[in-house]
């Protein structure tokens, strides 16, 4: 009798134990799939976010297209929000961020009403111009404090708008000319005539870049691959830049135009064809070539 009320009693232990087991599973199965699909939810917004955000870039093309407009407020909020979306698709998918980021949506689509009633009213471009740029600093202060508040997953997010920071170069040109005693300066195309080589170009406009004092390098090789000018090499911290010339402007946001002369001596000067590159920091922003006889 005592071996079959132990034998009982094992036999309910078990059963509790099997019941436990089995509830268990249930539980972890139920938590991973409410786990699973809190995730594919964060992912389904942050692909609505992204779809918003092109949404947006498309209507800001059709009206700088329709209308053939060139305004630099127009253009500049168009980069900025593919600025935002290209840190939106690197970005992983958190309930903060996309709370943040749906804030960011909402003044981008505010920003829009008015950018657009300007266009149609023609309305004065400098008083524009100065709410664009209240708007821009309270984005761009709204983004430093995402990336600062957000979770380590977003370091790409922050990467892609310090690579949005450099100042591309456009119209750029390079001529050889004549420096006669009075300061005057002649274009030439023969190599055998020339003192110098100039540079120029225009610094494009940026409203993510930083303002103040900004060095640009400008690198001549001649059509011996040889540097020429000051032949200085300049260190950072992601590489060097060997350079012909620098020069120091006063960048604040918008378009600039800038000319450098780079030194040339007689060895140098030779027929044939010759590269010039415009580096902002350690990036190179544009180049070109030019032939001289």
């Amino acid at each position: 009798m005592s071996n079959e009320n132990g034998n009982t009693k094992f036999k309910v232990l078990i059963g509790l134990l099997s019941a436990m087991l089995i509830a268990l599973g249930v539980y972890t199965v139920s938590l991973y799939n409410d786990s699973k699909n809190t995730v594919i939810g964060l992912e389904k917004q942050k692909s609505e976010i992204e779809g918003e955000l092109q949404d947006l870039i498309v209507n800001y093309d059709e009206i700088i297209q329709e209308n053939e407009l060139k305004d630099k407020d127009l253009l500049s909020a168009r980069e900025r929000i593919t600025v935002l979306l290209d840190s939106v698709k690197a970005a992983d998918a958190n309930i903060d961020l996309i709370r943040r980021y749906k804030i960011e949506i909402g003044k981008l689509k505010n920003e829009r009403v008015a950018l657009f009633k300007r266009a149609d009213s023609l309305v004065n471009a400098n008083q524009l111009l100065a709410m664009e740029r209240d708007s821009t600093n309270t984005i761009l202060t709204e983004t430093i404090r995402v990336v600062d508040s957000v979770s380590t997953e977003n370091i790409a997010m922050a990467e892609t708008i310090k690579k949005g920071s450099v100042v591309k170069a456009t119209d750029l040109r390079g001529d050889a000319v004549i420096v006669r005693n009075s300061g005057k300066v002649v274009d030439t195309r023969r190599s055998s005539r020339a003192d110098k080589v100039r540079a120029c170009f225009t610094l494009a406009p940026n409203i993510i870049a930083d303002k103040g004092d900004r060095t640009i390098y400008v690198q001549v090789l001649n059509p011996k691959n040889t540097l020429m000018g000051d032949k200085a090499t300049m260190q950072f911290e992601t590489g060097s830049v060997e350079y012909s010339a620098s020069t120091v402007v006063f960048y604040e946001q918008e378009e600039l135009d800038v000319c450098v002369l780079v030194n040339a001596s007689e060895e140098d000067l030779v027929e044939g064809r010759y590269t010039i590159n415009i580096f902002d920091g350690p990036l190179q922003v544009a180049t070109t070539t030019m032939t001289l006889k």
